[in-house]
């Protein structure tokens, strides 16, 4: 009896301490119930499309959380709530890699820099990385774009608005007109904007939308895993980002607006969110 009792105590201490994932990852990740598209004014509302279950960030990622990983912070605006910015595609898939790594977890990408993607058309990308991904791992990754418009646009809950969380945009984005020391009006001007000291701003300020997320809407535009592909733009010159920024139109802080940049390209308005897989 006393040797069961002696084997009980050896099996729990063996399972104590052998690595494990590290759950606090998810206190600020929300999870998403999947199923087809109900917002009326989504892409893919109508056509069948259907979202699995997934995590996604509440929070767009800050400078903060992109410092303990990385080791530095290429954002123009410094400030630890901040969101990070200047990052390419590359940055962010290294980032996910490397944040998965570091929580116990099976990295999502697969990331060779040896090799030139032979998918990659864009003259002007001179990374070009090989970049491939494990369907089954655990560890963090970019939404794909259906994803984001789905979280986006409310899932489940969605109550159809026009950006994501409202039909009223300066209560729920950060875009070109509300960003900078006062209000603006008119029409778009970069002049305007620099002599109004606008800039991103500490994440989660403005209201939510439905699932719980904030700043889908404005703020910084947000990388999404796939290649951008329409009618004039074939697959392979540039990477999908969605959601608008600090310094963009509020069109493009609608849930249903599709951009897209190459991916070695950055800029002051330029971040990401991350998922994960359920």
């Amino acid at each position: 009896m006393r040797s069961l009792f002696i084997l009980a105590i050896m099996i729990f201490v063996n399972g104590c301490s052998q690595k494990k994932p590290d759950r606090k990852s998810y206190d600020n990740f929300v999870f998403v119930e999947g199923g087809t598209f109900i917002n009326t004014k989504s892409n893919l509302f109508g056509k069948n499309a259907k979202i699995s279950d997934f995590y996604i960030g509440k929070y767009e990622i800050t400078q903060k959380e992109w410092a303990a990983v990385m080791g530095d912070n290429p954002s123009k605006f410094k400030g630890d709530n901040l969101p990070v910015e200047t990052v390419s595609w590359y940055d962010c898939v290294v980032y996910c890699n490397k944040r998965s790594e570091k929580e116990n977890l099976r990295p999502y990408y697969v990331i060779d820099k040896t090799k030139k993607d032979i998918k990659n058309k864009n003259t002007l990308d001179d990374v070009k990385w090989a970049v491939t991904i494990n369907p089954q791992s655990n560890g963090y990754r970019l939404p794909t774009e259906a994803e984001w418009e789905y979280a986006a646009g409310g899932g489940q809950k969605s109550k159809s608005y026009k950006y994501s969380g409202g039909n009223d945009i300066n209560k729920i984005a950060w875009f070109w007109q509300n960003a900078g020391k006062k209000a603006l009006a008119g029409v778009w001007s970069w002049s305007a904007i620099e002599k109004n000291d606008t800039k991103s701003k500490p994440v989660g300020i403005k209201e939510a939308n439905e699932l719980g997320i904030y700043d889908m809407s404005g703020n910084v535009r947000e990388w999404c895993e796939d290649w951008f592909e329409d009618a004039q733009t074939t697959t392979g010159i540039s990477r999908v980002w969605r959601g608008g920024g600090w310094m963009g139109g509020d069109f493009c802080c609608e849930s249903s607006f599709r951009g897209n940049h190459q991916a070695n390209g950055n800029g002051a308005d330029q971040g990401l969110r991350l998922c994960r897989n359920k």
